[in-house]
């Protein structure tokens, strides 16, 4: 029998039921070791050194697989067929190396990317060893990624209160989105209008034509910049005559794009299904994992974290057969399509994304996916079986048309388009073309060149230019793919980083920069410029991929980045707060000062009149502050653009007054904290405290949420079986109701507010019987009660909790010896697991630790609560028990 080892656990249980009996395929969950998140773990001055951390639930799955791998003929290592799934595999190893588990039993890898019963025989037909350099260019990415958040992150701390870190690559990232806000800050609308004639043929037949000239003088799009322009134009075309002078068609082709990659696929997700990139590669996931389908759980799509746009030929050949099938032969190319990728340094060798089964149509698949992957599917399937379609035939048509006002002229054009055969239009259409609605899709009626129009009527409409949009999370991933920054693995990660450190926030699918997030990108930009240049990120991913590829070493790259980056360093370590101070009021000249609206300098103190306004670091992060403090004691929180004169303002560290609590009277401030914005009603230790939850922004925060969120947490009602009340709150892991000890999680902060007694009821029967209701993983299902401790402070219980059945009193839980029936355990048989448990310091009691291992055979006396017995001889002498 081998091993396998693969990363999900659906996983494994799909690969075995192919494999069958000759082997046990056993599931890491993802990642088994990484580096811990603390200095030294990386260790430059011993060559680089790595020190690795398996935590605890990594570690038994590990001792799982040694044990499997010891009983074994071979291990066969079955990882995700990217660098991370190399990674894992490589981690394994290593750790099963360490164990010394493996001896000389043979080792292989095997890849596939879909997870078939063909691909996976397949791939295991075709094994190969751990490729040395993929592993290698990870080694450098997590070293180099390591480095510089350790390096960095103490000198934010120190210059830039507020900033929690910086990453090598999200600061790019963050930069980008905060580069696109100044971009809108400083743009300036300009005025242009657009002329526009409703004409007729002979035929009594209308269409529309667009001035291009004027006066014998082309005109650009911005030429015609005030309404007394337009009105002159507007009445010389009322009075002139109208003639096509040329009719051109042309025949066009339209060719389709390639099948998804994973940053393809997260745009079209975006645009089409409203979907966010994690939601995407979540649902996306699901469907590469499988579903039951026809009694066999089958992959649908092929992996899904790629940047390859190329299908195998077998693939190529199916989507064909399908063609044929679903659109007819006049569908299919003579020739089988070729793509190459087009994305700056696209390296992952892998299919695009693609149905495992072309035949496998979303109407056949639709009653056994749920809506979010049905329409998913749908997207994937069509994408895929157009890129192999004919192309599509349009006749675009123009029309030049001329008009004469006596000695004045003015020229217009027309243009339609006519669709003569739809080809790979018929399976996929992008969004964007859904949508467009521009005079190129419109038809136009038959126009003959030489004859007279009839003039209409002629429109002359004012429009402005507009500011460039801020980034999707969709356009985001496109623009650093554009740039060769990144991978298809690490885009997911990078948006979410941003969002749960609150350096940007997600409006109407926007990406909006938050005032510490831009903070923290000017102060790169300033004095860290060099590492969140575009092309120096986009050339050290060039380095990782050459490291990939076994054309650099990994270590001398390493050594190459460290040598300037940690000068760098410790050159900023010399710099004092107000240098830092001084060019961040440059760089962020419109969010510090912003306009105001008498014109008056926004940097003059608008309380004092003579004091110069600055950013000023306080001990909860940046904020706005006059130069005559303490004598004026003006202040603004950074971003308030709404409050300049800083009505509001409050406190040193920028706190803002929301208002009063009608029960308390006590002022109730809006404040900036290390970990983000939270409100405060009243003063001193005392004083109640409020996070604000996700998706609540500090601008959005009136007096009614203010009072709200502080009267938290609130009562929902007394349980119907225990009479304990149930209370619903806002706790470090977000919302949740409370009964008896038991959390359970709910879906969003309005809950909170509005959920009744019976949902509450259900929500924590819900949580209990998947036996996570405790925040620490407590309140497991009961398999047996044994009654309370002899010794007090408590009942034991026998309970079965995620990685089996375990014994537990109060604090300490106590694993049962495997192949125990749980059912079968004494109070004796428990008194031993827990003294044995205590003795190694596995929990929170600790007073019976002798007298519960003694008591362990008969356990029918009782002895005292806690005395002087119970501490350790050498310390002090027994005290005398009472009565």
């Amino acid at each position: 029998m081998d091993v396998v080892v693969v990363e999900s656990p659906a996983k494994a249980k799909t690969i075995n039921k192919y494999l069958g009996k000759n082997y046990k395929v056993l599931a890491s969950f993802g990642h088994v070791r990484d580096l811990p998140a603390k200095d030294g773990s990386v260790r430059p001055d011993e060559d680089f050194a790595m020190s690795w951390a398996v935590d605890t639930a990594s570690g038994k799955r590990l001792a799982d697989i040694a044990k499997a791998v010891k009983d074994a003929d071979g291990l066969i290592l079955a990882t995700d067929p990217d660098r991370e799934g190399e990674a894992i595999s490589w981690h394994v190893l290593e750790v099963l190396k360490q164990k010394r588990a493996l001896k000389d039993k043979p080792v292989s890898r095997v890849v596939f990317n879909a997870i078939t019963k063909s691909s996976v025989l397949e791939a295991m037909a075709n094994p190969r060893q751990i490729d040395a350099p993929l592993v290698d260019a990870y080694l450098a990415r997590r070293a180099l990624d390591y480095l510089v958040g350790f390096t960095l992150s103490p000198v934010l701390w120190r210059k830039l209160p507020g900033a929690r870190s910086a990453g090598r690559v999200q600061s790019v990232a963050l930069r980008l989105v905060c580069d696109r806000e100044s971009e809108i800050e400083r743009f300036i609308r300009e005025e242009y209008w657009q002329i526009a004639a409703l004409l007729g043929t002979p035929r009594n037949e209308n269409f529309e034509a667009r001035l291009t000239a004027f006066d014998r003088k082309k005109l650009q799009k911005l030429d015609i910049s005030n309404k007394a322009q337009a009105d002159d134009i507007k009445s010389m075309l009322e009075g002139a005559t109208f003639k096509a002078v040329s009719v051109e068609a042309k025949p066009t082709k339209r060719n389709p794009g390639p099948p998804f990659t994973t940053s393809t696929l997260q745009q079209a997700a975006s645009s089409g299904l409203g979907f966010s990139a994690s939601r995407t590669m979540q649902v996306a996931q699901r469907l590469y994992e499988g579903m039951e389908i026809g009694g066999e759980t089958t992959g649908l799509i092929t992996y899904m974290r790629t940047d390859g746009v190329q299908m195998a030929p077998e693939a190529i050949s199916a989507a064909r057969d399908a063609i044929a099938k679903e659109f007819g032969a006049k569908y299919l190319p003579e020739k089988p399509r070729q793509y190459t990728a087009k994305a700056k340094n696209a390296q992952e060798a892998h299919e695009a994304i693609r149905p495992t089964d072309f035949m496998r149509t979303p109407a056949s698949v639709r009653q056994y996916l749920d809506s979010d992957q049905m329409r998913l599917y749908e997207l994937i399937w069509k994408r895929a079986i157009a890129s192999q379609m004919q192309s599509a035939e349009i006749e675009r048509t123009t029309a030049e048309i001329e008009a004469v006002n006596g000695s004045r002229t003015a020229e217009l054009r027309a243009i339609g388009s006519v669709v003569r055969f739809d080809g790979f239009i018929a399976a996929y259409t992008d969004q964007k073309d859904d949508d467009a609605e521009d005079e190129e899709n419109r038809r136009l009626p038959e126009i003959r060149a030489g004859e007279q129009l009839a003039r209409q009527s002629i429109n002359a409409t004012q429009h402005t230019t507009e500011p460039p949009p801020r980034y999707s999370e969709a356009s985001l991933i496109k623009k650093l793919e554009e740039l060769g920054i990144g991978r298809p693995s690490t885009y997911t990660a990078i948006l979410k980083t941003l969002e749960d450190r609150d350096y940007v926030t997600i409006d109407k699918r926007r990406l909006v920069p938050q005032a510490k997030g831009r903070l923290l990108s000017a102060f790169l930009e300033s004095f860290f410029k060099r590492y969140v240049e575009y092309d120096f990120t986009a050339s050290l991913e060039e380095k990782l991929d050459e490291i990939s590829d076994g054309k650099l070493a990994w270590k001398d790259v390493l050594r190459d980045f460290w040598k300037d980056f940690s000068g760098a360093v410790a050159d900023i370590k010399e710099l004092r707060v107000t240098d830092v101070l001084d060019a961040l009021n440059e760089e962020l000249a419109p969010l510090v000062f912003p306009a105001r609206e008498d014109g008056s300098n926004p940097r003059i103190c608008p309380k004092c009149g003579s004091g110069n306004l600055s950013l000023k670091l306080g001990k909860f992060g940046a904020f706005v502050g006059c130069s005559n403090y303490p004598e004026c004691s003006f202040t603004r929180q950074l971003g308030d653009a709404a409050n300049p004169n800083g009505e509001n303002g409050g406190g040193e560290d920028g706190t803002k007054v929301i208002g009063k609590d009608p029960y308390t009277s006590e002022e109730i401030t809006l404040r900036s904290g290390r970990f983000g914005p939270y409100l405060q009603r009243g003063d001193g230790k005392e004083a109640k405290r409020s996070s604000l939850p996700k998706g609540w922004t500090a601008e959005s925060i009136d007096h009614e949420k203010a009072l709200a969120l502080l009267s938290l947490p609130r009562d929902v009602g007394q349980h119907p079986e225990t009479a304990k009340m149930i209370s619903a709150g806002l706790g470090r892991y977000g919302p949740f109701v409370l009964h008896d000890g038991t959390y359970a999680n709910l879906e969003s902060i309005e809950d909170v507010f509005s959920i009744g007694l019976n949902r509450a009821v259900s929500v924590i029967a819900e949580k209990q019987l998947k036996g996570k209701g405790g925040r620490n993983g407590g309140t497991a299902a009961a398999l047996k009660e044994l009654g309370d401790h002899p010794d007090g402070g408590g009942k034991i219980v026998v309970r079965d909790g995620k990685y089996g059945p375990y014994v537990n009193f109060g604090k300490v839980n106590a694993t049962l010896p495997k192949g125990r029936d749980p059912q079968s355990v004494t109070i004796e048989d428990a008194l031993a697991l827990i003294a044995e448990k205590e003795a190694k310091g596995g929990g929170g009691k600790k007073p019976f630790r002798k007298a519960a291992a003694a008591k362990a055979p008969a356990a029918k006396k009782t002895t005292a609560k806690k005395t002087a017995a119970q501490k350790p001889a050498s310390k002090k002498p027994a005290a005398k028990k009472k009565g």
